[in-house]
């Protein structure tokens, strides 16, 4: 069955909410055969993570999504039979009086951000009248495990992980896309998408100082000015690579959301931001160093523990507190305790076991996409 689904995000700075709601959409398409309508305020910020929409369209079919322009006020168009708030966006007031019309209510869905913690399973699934009309939206929240709204991921997008790794080449034709064109033998190859941070530092001081050579792929970002001034220079200019010690750095332009996930296949260890980038480095299978968006009641800190409290099952007791000191001290901005990050880098081989054994553990858990997919069925 063919249903219409409409899905509202608007794009903050970061891009993380577009990147999450263009991947949902995407798989609604391709895998659950659905129509989508993807509302998004900004199309010109949105071009820079999808390179086949154009921003001056407010209307366009990009990979089989039909992707308009929000607007305020916003066309004069029929609410579609599923409606999602993407993220802590809010629904136009006209939007919903013309669904509260409707002879036949739209399953209203309010699509939360991800969490490890406990309170996800007691909140997901759960209704909540709307003050004024008679509408009924319901929280989805994706999360870890049963009893969640599970995470996003296309189980057509890890078959094409299984074969980019095992073809001959495909890792360095792609490093070479990127500019890269040869790494040392051995070299650990490291990515950095992070926000503002001054505990990068500390971590390029490791890995100038590590056993074997490295590589740092730094896509053009907010962690740029940081890198930069390590390296002593005004900026980083990409494609122009520079070295310090056993560390080449390599900074590179900000890439479309495909060429971010093949940049995640194809590194030893990726350093990951907020959500979008934090699940898809999950999907990757590879070490990774995650840091959440800063909330400034220090929420972010309890997102941190939940997942870690979560991720640390099948690592021995001593490699899962170098971990969690290494993403404390990441998270807290210190640059100290080179110590750190030193056994930290060490224990690398171990922590690339563990990653493929936690992305086995996600495959058998929920997936946000057939999860919605199931709940919508029952209810049209």
């Amino acid at each position: 069955m063919k249903t219409r689904w409409d899905i509202f995000c608007t794009v903050i700075d970061n891009y993380g909410d577009i990147g999450i709601a263009w991947r949902l959409a995407r798989q609604l398409t391709e895998e659950f055969n659905q129509y989508v309508r993807l509302w998004v305020d900004d199309l010109e910020s949105f071009q820079r993570l999808e390179p086949r929409i154009d921003a001056y369209n407010p209307s366009q079919m990009v990979c089989g999504v039909e992707v308009c322009q929000w607007t305020e006020p916003l066309p004069d168009i029929a609410p579609a039979q599923v409606v999602i708030e993407a993220l802590a966006c809010r629904l136009p007031d006209a939007y919903l009086e013309k669904m509260a019309a409707m002879p036949i209510k739209p399953v209203w869905i309010n699509l939360e951000y991800l969490s490890a913690e406990d309170w996800v399973e007691k909140c997901h699934g759960l209704s909540s009248p709307h003050p004024r009309l008679p509408l009924i939206q319901t929280f989805f929240i994706p999360g870890f495990g049963p009893g969640t709204g599970g995470l996003l991921g296309s189980p057509r997008h890890h078959e094409k992980l299984d074969v980019w790794r095992r073809q001959t080449g495909e890792r360095a034709r792609f490093l070479s896309g990127m500019g890269i064109e040869s790494l040392p033998d051995q070299a650990l190859t490291v990515s950095l998408f992070a926000y503002d941070n001054p505990a990068i530092a500390g971590l390029l001081d490791a890995l100038a100082a590590f056993t074997r050579p490295a590589c740092l792929i730094v896509p053009e970002g907010k962690a740029s000015s940081r890198v930069a001034a390590w390296l002593g220079l005004g900026e980083l200019r990409p494609r122009q690579p520079a070295n310090r010690g056993m560390l080449a750095v390599h900074p590179i332009p900000f890439l479309y959301q495909d060429q971010y996930d093949h940049l995640l296949w194809a590194c030893d260890l990726n350093c990951v931001r907020g959500e979008d980038s934090f699940v898809q480095a999950q999907w990757a299978s590879r070490p990774l160093i995650w840091q959440p968006y800063v909330q400034e009641d220090g929420a972010h800190w309890k997102k941190l523990q939940a997942f870690l409290s979560l991720y640390r099952q099948g690592l021995e007791p001593e490699t899962f507190d170098l971990l969690a000191s290494a993403w404390q001290l990441w998270n807290a901005g210190e640059r100290g305790k080179p110590e750190i990050w030193h056994d930290y880098l060490g224990k690398l081989p171990e922590l690339n076991l563990h990653a493929g054994y936690w992305q086995s553990r996600i495959k058998s858990w929920p997936n946000l996409a057939n999860e919605l997919f199931k709940f919508v069925k029952a209810r049209i």
